[in-house]
């Protein structure tokens, strides 16, 4: 998995009462765009994560006007 600042990470959700999360990778710690990543999910908090097997990173949507 590797991802550059910007990117989303898509959290998949692992049961059907749970909502997927999003977040925004505001830093990328490892080397050449490997894990760990911190994070702004969506609500507000931040944390440091190493993505499994239900995350995937996705290239941020292009803004309107963009």
């Amino acid at each position: 998995m590797r991802a550059v600042v910007g990117d989303q990470l898509h959290v998949h959700s692992k049961h059907v009462d749970e909502a997927e999360k999003y977040a925004e990778i505001l830093e990328v710690l490892g080397q050449d765009g490997e894990p760990p990543y911190k994070v702004r999910y969506t609500d507000g908090h931040e944390g440091i994560v190493f993505p499994g097997s239900d995350c995937v990173i996705e290239a941020p949507s292009p803004r309107q006007g963009d």
